[in-house]
């Protein structure tokens, strides 16, 4: 039997692995996580850079932010709306992602090097939910106001039901890639989270809070949303890679039809995104309006429907926030553990 006969074959350990025997998903079972040989370099070299990315909340200062924050005179209603908003978005997205890490993709993706990249993933996003625990203790912020959004701000309600009912089927304890359609809804999964929730929904985040980090308020949480975007770009990069070998791998899953599916599926993410982005800014705010999000999201949903192959579906859009290149550029070269504060205090040391 070939390792395509299904994930229920167990490897025989006492023979060498013949790398051209192992698949991203529907390879023989192992008791143990057998990386060599490595097939899948990219994998790896995901799992190096999130490596060399690491970095944890509570070693970023939020004295400057408390004082900030405190001031009654320093924001608006409507720009701390906007911060409120996208620290309830991000607080149950980040475990949203965690849990369909965990509890979907790691037990149908059967490609070692790709789980190895899977387990760093799954700590980095609770790292992420740890970050909002502490910005929520360093404020001062209602904790079920924050983390309990998703439940009472339609705008982030309709992101996160929308992206969590591509989860249930597969959250199904029978559920198997064993046929052409489940391989489809499995990828659906994906599409879902690394291209919509992670590629498209947090990026208008990064925008707005990163906008408040260039007018040098909020430093704290800038910094973090920073590592956070960081972390993404690289989850993103990592599930573009694993759909389009998948698809590789079972040519027979990409059809005219499938590819129409998930092309509706991530113009519907763009509508959310841009509710999303309408709520959050009502009366515009540091220069940014729902207007110019329109055209961003689109913008952004075009480079990340090229990455798997669907083709750009918005015509004549631009990047209204060039600045967002640079920041992302520059994040690549700083390094953390040079730029940290050397003397920090935890959040429950911090005088208000």
């Amino acid at each position: 039997m070939s390792c395509c006969d299904g994930p229920s074959e167990q490897y025989d350990l006492s023979k060498p692995i013949d790398v051209n025997n192992k698949r991203l998903i529907n390879c023989k079972a192992v008791d143990v996580n057998q990386l060599c040989p490595i097939k899948y370099e990219w994998a790896w070299d995901h799992y190096i850079n999130g490596c060399a990315n690491h970095w944890m909340p509570t070693e970023v200062s939020m004295q400057k932010d408390i004082e900030q924050w405190k001031d009654p005179n320093l924001f608006t209603d409507d720009e701390r709306r906007v911060i409120m908003r996208n620290l309830g978005f991000f607080s149950t997205g980040e475990s949203l992602v965690a849990n369909n890490i965990v509890l979907a993709i790691f037990k149908h993706v059967t490609n070692p090097e790709a789980r190895q990249y899977l387990l760093r993933q799954a700590f980095e996003e609770a790292i992420h939910t740890h970050t909002f625990q502490y910005v929520c203790e360093s404020l001062n912020l209602d904790h079920r106001e924050v983390f309990n959004m998703y439940h009472e701000v339609d705008s982030i309600a309709g992101k996160d039901d929308f992206v969590m009912s591509l989860t249930s089927e597969i959250m199904d304890d029978n559920f198997k890639t064993d046929s052409v359609e489940n391989i489809q809804t499995f990828v659906k999964n994906l599409i879902g989270f690394y291209v919509i929730m992670e590629g498209i929904f947090f990026y208008s985040g990064f925008v707005m809070m990163l906008s408040f980090h260039r007018r040098n308020q909020m430093v704290g949480i800038g910094e973090q949303f920073q590592y956070i975007m960081r972390d993404e770009s690289i989850h993103m990069n990592f599930g573009i890679d694993l759909i389009n070998g998948i698809r590789e791998e079972n040519p027979e899953i990409w059809t005219d039809e499938f590819k129409a599916e998930c092309v509706e599926l991530i113009k519907q993410a763009v509508d959310y995104e841009i509710k999303y982005a309408q709520d959050c800014l009502p009366n515009g705010v540091l220069g940014l309006n729902a207007e110019a999000f329109d055209e961003y999201v689109k913008y952004i949903a075009n480079r990340r429907l090229e990455r798997v192959g669907l083709g750009a579906q918005y015509d004549g859009v631009r990047n209204p926030f060039p600045w967002m290149s640079e920041v992302i550029d520059l994040a690549k070269e700083k390094n953390f553990f040079e730029s940290r504060v050397t003397e920090y205090q935890s959040s429950g040391n911090l005088e208000w």
